[in-house]
Formats: C-alpha cells, structure tokens, sequence
C-alpha cells in the first residue's frame, strides 16, 4: 500500500483530499497542527503527524522514519494580517519542508503543490476571450499570489525533484466558509456584487479537485508540470446567485457596490483588525481579486496529460453545496 501525506489536511480542501486519498486505498497521513481541528478527519485510518515547518531537523527525521510515497503539499495561508506573512507560510515554509525531504535522503514518487490561479493573476488583456495559459507571463496581484509563484519557481529550480503544481481557480463546495457570506445574503433575499463591470470568473468543486490533484500525484507520466484547474465553464459574476436563488427558491434585492468604496471599507476593516487582533475576510488582498475583471483558464493540458473530466457544473456542484450548508446549519 502506498503511503502519502497531506499537510493542511485539516482545513476545507485537506479534508476532502484525505477522503479521496481514503476512497484509493492509500495509507493516509494527516499533516496538522496540533491546535487543527480534526472535525472532518473522523475516519479510523488516517494517520496523524504534528509538523513544524520552521524546524527542518524535525520534518527530516520524520520523512526518514515514515518513507512517504507522495506528499501533497496543502498548507498555507489565504489570508494573513500581515503581508509578510504570506510569503513566510506559502513560500519559506515550503522551500523548509523541501529542503527537509531531500536532507532526508528518502526518494518520493512525487511531491504535488496546491498553488492558485492567483500566482498568475488574472488575465492582462480587456480581452474577455483570452484565456490564462502556462505560457504566459505570471502577474500575481496581491501577496498571496507572489507568494505561490516564489514555491512555483522554487520547485522549477530543483534538479530532478519529481514535482507537480495544481493551480486551482475559485474552489467551492461543503465546508467552504468564505463564499458562505455570499449564500447566506441570497438567503436572506439581498444579493450584493463589486463593482458594475461583467467579469469572467473560473471555479472548480471540491470533488473535482481532490479527484485531479490524485490522479496527478499518482501518475507516473506526469512530473516537472503545472496545470490551472477549472471546471472548464466560464461564469459571469451574478450568474452564481443566479444559480443559488434557483436552487433556494429565493428573490432578491441585486444590488452593486462601487470598488472605491469597497476598497474604503475594507481598508477601515483592517485597520480595525489590527487593533482587536483578528483580520476580517473582506480585506484589501480580497479586493484585488474581487475587482479583476477576467480568471479564464486553459485547462486542456489537464485533459490531455490526465484525461481530466470535469463531473460538476455550477448547478450540480451548488446543489450539493448548499444542501451540505443547510444540514449542518450554516445556511
């Protein structure tokens, strides 16, 4: 039985990706914290191990005495309230984690990163038919974005490190708190956007994901290659209330917010963040990404190298989302 770990498992996409990693029959390993929550890791075979990504002489003892097949690299930070903290967590911690594997002297079959869309940026052009491409320029746009792309071209550089990058667009599904704000407004009737401009955003289910980022970790054909991640649709910003208000029965009150404005307000967010110690989830990093008008992606490669399938549309994928939302209580 082949043995993997995945670090962040804790979180929305590590959870998911452990339970795919179950449902293939590999010896499953839960990289956490020790303050991580283990609310989604309730199945009696996962393993757990506790890791410090600033200690490099603990992580190397530990790949040594557990000689992991694959590692899926998943931790990190979305949002942070300082600006150095992304690079610190996304890319420090990264280069530490892999220079901790090849101190090891243990071989992996293949080291996967979950990176982002965001590393690249949106597309450029005001061309709304353009398509983000692995060729094209990266043009990250707030920190998070720099920070991914420094662990890109970090695993670039490394000589005969069997590596793959995972660059998924907005991923959606259960357990996803952050476009819930979103849900929970049509809920209650009111639908807010950013902005007036139409946009042209990308989004991937959880399932889809976790089902490529194993497909790519597992494979033998693939190695030293990245691939942006969609569901292979293309959406314009109030197509996905559209699509909530369907399945919730719902009429709202559509309402658009200027980005100045949204910019004002999340300034005064943070700057109230910092006094009371916490950093809220509308954040001026957020409305870099909010505000960018194109997030297509080329996910053919994807297709081609792993004969990658998308099994959700927006529909689909909402329907099971939201009916998640409602058994847990959150919506």
């Amino acid at each position: 039985m082949k043995k993997i770990l995945i670090t962040g498992a804790s979180g929305f996409v590590g959870s998911h990706l452990v339970e795919e990693a179950l449902r293939r029959d590999l010896d499953v390993y839960a990289g956490i914290r020790k303050s991580s929550s283990r609310e989604y890791l309730q199945d009696e075979r996962i393993n757990f191990v506790e890791l410090n990504f600033e200690d490099k002489d603990q992580m190397s003892i530990l790949m040594k005495r557990k000689q992991f097949d694959y590692v899926i690299h998943n931790a990190g930070v979305v949002s942070a309230p300082k600006l150095s903290d992304y690079m610190r967590v996304n890319f420090e911690y990264t280069k530490n984690f892999v220079e901790a594997i090849e101190a090891s002297g243990e071989q992996l079959d293949k080291f996967t990163y979950i990176s982002s869309a965001a590393s690249y940026g949106p597309v450029p052009s005001k061309d709304l038919t353009d398509f983000l491409k692995e060729e094209d320029t990266p043009r990250p746009i707030n920190a998070y974005g720099e920070a991914k792309l420094a662990s890109e071209r970090y695993l670039a550089s490394l000589h005969d490190f069997p590596y793959v990058v995972i660059r998924p667009t907005g991923v959606y599904g259960p357990r996803e708190k952050e476009i819930l704000t979103f849900f929970k407004m049509i809920n209650r009737n009111v639908e807010g956007y950013i902005g007036f401009r139409r946009q042209h955003l990308a989004f991937v289910y959880v399932k889809d994901l976790v089902r490529a980022v194993l497909d790519a970790t597992t494979s033998s054909e693939v190695s030293r290659k990245s691939y942006f991640i969609s569901d292979g649709r293309y959406y314009a910003q109030w197509d996905i209330g559209k699509t909530a208000k369907q399945i919730l029965n719902k009429k709202t009150l559509r309402f658009h917010i200027p980005v100045t404005l949204v910019r004002s307000i999340a300034w005064v967010l943070e700057q109230a963040g910092k006094l009371s110690g916490s950093y809220p989830p509308l954040n001026l990093e957020k409305v870099r990404i909010l505000e960018s008008l194109n997030w297509k992606c080329d996910i053919e490669p994807l297709k081609e190298d792993l004969n990658f399938q998308p099994q959700y549309d927006m529909e689909e994928g909402l329907e099971e989302t939201l009916a998640w939302y409602k058994e847990q209580g959150w919506l």
